[in-house]
């Protein structure tokens, strides 16, 4: 078994590869065909019923949700440094996976937000289609931020290391690759749910 070690060249930094393992991109391609599937419906009854839709659109807060992109992109760079960092052998490495983290605990702070003012106003996935998909699709998205912050958590601990095995090191590559995912559903989602009009 190889070892990666901050202290020593990582040889396989330097060739080209497929990041992660065969298993995480059967994972996170079968999570994108289902997402996918759930954006053809969305659009589909969103056809069928264009003025509620629109409406139901217009009582979503375009500022939150260019905050939680913002939140996203950010955390999803802050990723990639880290797994640079990581093949550099640099110290900062799990400093930037938590930065990751707070980006998206922010992320979540402001969908709790989000949720509790139309909770409040009375607005439920029972109130029509357009906020059934809504709940749905962002509550999906939401599940995924919370275990991808788990899979961060757990890249902190591996980036402390200062060995790391060829497997350690495709699962800090898996785990960014799901965080990336996780950012690119709500780079989808975002345009979706709060722009296209």
């Amino acid at each position: 078994m190889s070892v990666i070690s901050r202290r020593t060249e990582p040889q396989r930094a330097q060739s080209r590869h497929t990041p992660g393992e065969e298993g995480v991109w059967v994972f996170i391609l079968g999570d994108m065909v289902v997402f996918a599937v759930f954006f053809a419906t969305y659009l589909f009854y969103r056809g069928q019923q264009p003025d509620l839709f629109i409406t139901g659109q217009q009582t979503l807060s375009q500022t939150y949700g260019v905050i939680n992109t913002l939140l996203l992109l950010t955390s999803s760079l802050f990723v990639v440094m880290g797994v640079r960092g990581l093949r550099s052998r640099a110290r900062v490495a799990p400093w930037l996976f938590a930065a990751s983290m707070v980006c998206g605990f922010g992320f979540a702070v402001v969908k709790f937000l989000e949720y509790s003012a139309k909770l409040a106003a009375g607005v439920t996935p029972a109130t029509n289609d357009f906020y059934m998909y809504y709940f749905v699709l962002t509550g999906l998205h939401f599940f995924h931020l919370l275990l991808g912050m788990v899979v961060l958590a757990f890249l902190v601990r591996l980036a402390r290391k200062p060995v790391l095995t060829d497997r350690q090191f495709g699962f800090v590559e898996g785990g960014a690759c799901f965080w990336h995912m996780v950012d690119l559903l709500w780079i989808v989602l975002f345009p979706l749910l709060y722009l296209i009009k």
